[in-house]
């Protein structure tokens, strides 16, 4: 059976985390977006790139699994909690879970409009999709 990163709208998303305390949601963007832009709540923050080198955090599964670990992400029966990756359009989270499923993941969904969507015609973010577009719990530094 060929494992693969399962796609959610955001919606889709907020209804799993509320649903299930065990699930994870890790914001992949960097620092600066992360603090600046503002995240969904409740999101943890491991970078997949970040400053100052702007290359893929060669650290970004041992950290994941870190987080996993820290009691959240394990069950009772040693199964995986659900993850649940966000990048600002979903673009940087299916390559960050693409990289988690080859790393023995077995539960990795992406949000595919991310955290602020896709540019509109006037070259804005979070008016024609995203987490803060559909008006779901977020907040910012």
């Amino acid at each position: 059976m060929t494992v693969e990163v399962q796609a959610l709208t955001p919606v889709e998303a907020w209804e799993m985390l509320e649903a299930n305390q065990r699930v994870v949601m890790i914001d992949v963007r960097s620092s600066m977006e992360y603090l600046f832009v503002g995240h969904p709540r409740g999101s943890v923050h491991v970078p997949w790139i970040d400053a100052p080198s702007w290359t893929v955090n060669p650290d970004f599964i041992t950290e994941v699994r870190k987080v996993m670990l820290g009691g959240i992400g394990i069950g009772e029966h040693g199964d995986d909690a659900p993850v649940v990756l966000i990048c600002r359009s979903g673009k940087r989270s299916l390559e960050a879970g693409k990289l988690l499923i080859n790393n023995g993941f077995t539960t990795v969904y992406n949000v595919e409009e991310g955290f602020e969507g896709e540019l509109d015609g006037e070259h804005h973010r979070s008016t024609v999709g995203g987490w803060r577009f559909h008006g779901l719990p977020w907040e910012q530094c």
